[in-house]
């Protein structure tokens, strides 16, 4: 590959790029597919930026299959999707790690994106929140704190679909942050700059 890792993020914060990601996300898409999510982008637009995504790495030819005559690809997020598993999370490059997480907040800008679109919004009935904590936390209060959210949220995530149940997406993001520079004067902190 050789799309610098800083440059992964400006290929994919494109409009239609974004809304590419989003109809791969969770799921393994055709063009076809991508076609019908997608019905306002013309054909060879759309080709164009999915081959431009496939070249940065940030989708993947998952599958390959004849189709009258033909040969239809398969696509998919890398990493077997939005969420790898634990052994392929260990076994990935920093390189990975930006494609994935650059594919991962596209993502997201598209869903909440879809959101502000809709005719009529309630944040406040909706349930509609994002903020950013920062947790000081030990390496077994981290351990707790995963073990914690598994139970609290593997029975919902059970729940099966129905008419008075409205799909909510839950997304999570976790990692170190620098710590807080300390003034020379005793006593001082200040946050980061």
């Amino acid at each position: 590959m050789d799309t610098p890792p800083h440059r992964w993020s400006d290929l994919a914060l494109h409009p239609v790029r974004i809304r590419i990601l989003r109809a791969i996300a969770g799921a393994h898409r055709t063009t076809r597919d991508l076609a019908a999510a997608l019905p306002d982008v013309p054909q060879a637009t759309l080709y164009r930026h999915l081959a431009t995504l496939v070249r940065a790495g940030l989708v993947e030819i998952a599958e390959e299959r004849p189709a009258g005559g033909a040969t239809e690809r398969i696509y998919a997020l890398p990493g077997g999707g939005s969420s790898p598993d634990p052994a392929t999370l260990a076994a990935a490059t920093r390189e990975d790690h930006a494609r994935w997480f650059t594919a991962f907040v596209s993502s997201l800008l598209s869903e909440f994106t879809r959101y502000l679109d809709r005719d009529h919004i309630d944040y406040t009935a909706d349930g509609v929140g994002y903020q950013q904590l920062v947790l000081h936390l030990s390496d077994a209060e981290l351990a707790q704190l995963a073990q914690d959210l598994g139970a609290l949220l593997l029975p919902l995530a059970q729940h099966e679909p129905t008419p008075e149940r409205t799909p909510r997406l839950l997304a999570t993001i976790l990692l170190p942050t620098d710590p807080p520079r300390t003034d020379p004067t005793p006593g001082n902190t200040k946050g980061p700059a």
